[in-house]
Parts: C-alpha cells; structure tokens; sequence
C-alpha cells in the first residue's frame, strides 16, 4: 500500500510534511511528484492545480481550503504533545483536544492544504477492546 495525497504546491507541502511530521523526502519525480518517508508505507505528494477536474467520472473540482473526506490519516506518534508541537510549528491547524479512547490519545488537525490527520498514541500496541 501507499498513500497519495493531492497539493497544490509541491515544496511547501514537501516541507510541512518533513517538518510536521518527521517525514524525509526520498525523490522527486517528473517535478510534480514526491516521495516520502518514514510513515509505515511510502507516501507520495502529488501536485495538483486547484480547481482541477478531479476524474473524468465526477463533476467535482480540486480545492485545498478545510475539506471533509470519510478516508483520513492517522500518525502513529511516541510522544503526543511533541509531535503536536512540532506538526503546529510547521503550520498545521489543531481541531481538537487530546481525546482518550480505548487505550489510545489522539489529536485532530488539518494541513494546509484542507487535508485532516490525526496524530495518535497507543498506550499498549494497538487499540484495547
């Protein structure tokens, strides 16, 4: 698996992602693509204009102001109000208190590009029941 995640401006998004997240660029293809890593599988920034018809089967157009998608990111983080420190410092939007849930801690924000993502942290390995 890998992510893509569409931006309007590669560098700027190259950076916030190196620096908000810990990320490091791996390569930049063709100008417009780059490749990313340090997450569990690779992810790919993909610059896209706005406005930008987003597939020939929907009438919908890109933009990058605060948007909704039911497919979201989540970061797996050792130390919750580091990284949400660091992911502040290099421009993220917090949307949220620290939430507790079943064992875990986890924070919302949006990147400048409108994209959501949580930072969270495990107490065990993974989610308990």
């Amino acid at each position: 698996m890998l992510i893509n995640i569409d931006v309007p401006d590669l560098s700027q998004a190259i950076t916030f992602y190196c620096d908000a997240l810990g990320l490091k660029l791996v390569r930049v293809l063709d100008n417009d693509v780059a490749e990313l890593a340090g997450a569990a599988c690779p992810i790919f920034l993909l610059q896209k204009k706005a406005a930008s018809q987003v597939s020939s089967q929907v009438s919908d157009t890109r933009h990058y102001t605060r948007h909704w998608t039911p497919v979201h990111l989540d970061f797996v983080v050792t130390d919750l109000a580091e990284a949400a420190q660091r992911a502040e410092a290099a421009g993220a939007v917090r949307e949220s208190e620290c939430i507790s849930w079943r064992g875990s801690e986890c924070i919302t924000f949006s990147d400048p590009f409108g994209h959501g993502f949580c930072l969270i942290h495990f107490l065990g390995e993974t989610y308990t029941s």
